[in-house]
């Protein structure tokens, strides 16, 4: 908060955007407001200051909305659609910074650069470009000074981070610890080597599938001898993103420029060959390899003119253990079967800790949520918004998910979203249904089934020869009476405060009884002047202690204990 308030041309700038978008609360706040009831902007009003601020902050929002698992799913609509209007550098700039980072003369690389780019983005520009032995390239060079620009601004963001962990949003989340979280994700993207790593990775991942032809899958060829952190090479890749237009719509898919019948249902057949093609591949990425594109918008597939499909911009991968790969298949089978119980346990199973959650109050939010989906076929449920209604239930009950579930969503419902634009007819459940069914039976049974076989024969060997060992310590401890049992029992502490309360209240009530019945017996049988003082003073005792046992519980306010 403090760093924020310092003065400087972009402090001053930053609140000059914040005034004039009219977040309220922060205009409260930076000139001595109350801050009793924090709250965040809107989607639009977040969405317009991140605009306003500049191509840093853009690229913050469109992280931000790859985190449905922290912002409801209004914020991930309206920070989707950000993109940083930035115009392109002038070439001799760009052409300065590509001479800087080549290992020789230009003119000895490249037999043809075209100073126009491609694509300009907040980070980076792309140009193509000819090697000199003829092979067609893309350039995607890094904006000069971008680096110092993120700098300064990271520090601003921390700032903004401490000042917005006071709302309602940041009471449940450490926010600075996730500003931290996104600069980190920011300077990442400023080495374009580990965009080279992941494609890399990415392109031999897919390179063998058992669900797909995996020569149809394209992950472009990175030239690593004139790569670097500032300047990315790869292979040209000839085609038009997947929703382009719609393609020229079925004359370029067809390769026909007639109109007629054939055609059409040429088209709708090669529709359906891409979409499948493409579950496939992103299905083997999340489930089996654990390693996946985070980001497939339409700009990021493109359809070649060979009839392949192309996997672009590496920069953001997701990753999955196999323990939560499993607890995301079974999560799929419990949604289809309306399992409100099953999805609540396999909530907490995905909870990086362990939260005190009101487990009855998450299964009926479950319930509530499933039940919509009661009468609908499985071909009309969107199952990525039912993921996204996941995590909102999961944010609800204050249960924390890892920030790989929000990649996880985010990639689903962008491929979901190509898939239907690509081809409305499509049935999720005709693609999944198949693929499900290979992903149990590798779980149970493996790569390699007789190896697992083979695994599963030595840990019941183990087993059977540790059983008879422990079962006979357990039989020592017990005839030897060296076994405790520690049971916890939650809320038994005042429920025993209670009854020993009413248990002693019993017992003085009967001790104060017999105490006046005694005085009674006595003065009724008293002769003699001796016996009437002991009868008055234990008569006098009872009543005095009758008395503060009743003011003790009309002090309680519990009059039946």
């Amino acid at each position: 908060m403090l760093s924020l308030t310092k003065t400087s041309s972009r402090q001053r700038e930053i609140l000059e955007v914040v005034f004039r978008n009219g977040w309220d609360y922060m205009r409260g706040l930076l000139t001595g407001g109350k801050a009793s009831k924090p709250q965040l902007p809107s989607p639009e009003v977040l969405r317009n200051i991140l605009i306003e601020l500049g191509p840093v902050y853009v690229k913050l929002g469109q992280l931000l909305s790859t985190r449905p698992d922290l912002l409801p799913g209004r914020y991930i609509d309206a920070l989707s659609t950000l993109q940083a209007q930035v115009p392109a550098v002038a070439w001799p700039e760009i052409e300065v910074l590509i001479r800087q980072q080549l290992n020789g003369p230009l003119e000895e690389i490249f037999a043809e650069l075209n100073p126009q780019p491609v694509a300009a983005g907040s980070i980076a520009q792309t140009h193509k470009a000819t090697l000199t032995d003829g092979r067609k390239v893309a350039i995607k060079v890094q904006r000069p000074g971008i680096d110092l620009v993120i700098a300064q601004d990271i520090a601003l963001i921390k700032g903004l981070a401490e000042l917005v962990s006071i709302s309602d949003f940041g009471s449940d989340f450490d926010l600075v610890a996730l500003a931290d979280e996104f600069s980190k994700a920011l300077l990442a993207e400023l080495d374009f080597t580990q965009e080279a790593s992941f494609a890399d990775q990415l392109r031999r991942n897919l390179s063998t599938s058992r669900w797909f032809d995996p020569k149809q899958v394209v992950v472009p060829q990175i030239y690593w001898n004139l790569t670097n952190k500032k300047l990315l090479v790869m292979e040209w890749l000839d085609g038009v993103p997947i929703l382009s237009s719609s393609l020229s719509a079925s004359q370029y898919l067809a390769g026909s420029r007639t109109n007629g019948t054939a055609d059409a249902a040429v088209v709708a057949e090669q529709r359906r060959a891409v979409t499948t093609l493409l579950f496939r591949a992103f299905f083997q990425q999340i489930y089996i390899d654990g390693f996946f594109h985070a980001d497939p918008h339409p700009g990021n597939l493109f359809y070649l003119d060979d009839g392949r499909v192309a996997l672009l911009d590496c920069g953001m991968i997701g990753r999955l253990d196999p323990r939560t790969q499993q607890i995301l298949t079974e999560m799929l089978l419990a949604i289809v079967d309306i399992d409100s119980q099953r999805c609540a346990q396999l909530t907490l199973q995905l909870a990086e800790s362990s939260p005190r959650v009101n487990l009855a109050r998450l299964e009926s939010d479950y319930d509530r949520m499933l039940r919509k989906y009661y009468n609908l076929s499985l071909s009309e449920i969107k199952f990525s918004e039912v993921i996204y209604e996941v995590l909102d239930v999961s944010r609800n009950n204050k249960v924390i998910l890892p920030g790989s579930m929000g990649l996880y969503a985010k990639a689903l419902a962008n491929l979901e979203g190509v898939a239907r634009t690509f081809d409305p007819e499509i049935n999720l459940l005709d693609q999944i249904k198949p693929l499900i069914t290979d992903l149990f039976r590798r779980q149970l049974l493996g790569d390699d089934p007789l190896q697992t076989l083979l695994r599963t024969a030595l840990d019941v060997k183990s087993l059977s020869l540790q059983s008879p060992r422990q079962l006979e310590l357990l039989l020592d401890r017990m005839t030897s009476e060296t076994m405790h049992w520690n049971l916890t029992l939650r809320d038994l502490d005042p429920l025993r405060r209670s009854l020993d309360d009413s248990a002693n209240r019993l017992s003085f009530s009967i001790v104060v009884g017999s105490l006046i019945m005694g005085a009674a017996i006595i003065s009724a049988k008293a002769q003699t002047a001796q016996l009437l003082v002991p009868s008055n003073a234990l008569f006098a005792a009872a009543s005095f202690l009758g008395l503060w046992l009743i003011v003790s519980i009309l002090r309680s306010g519990r009059l039946r204990s």
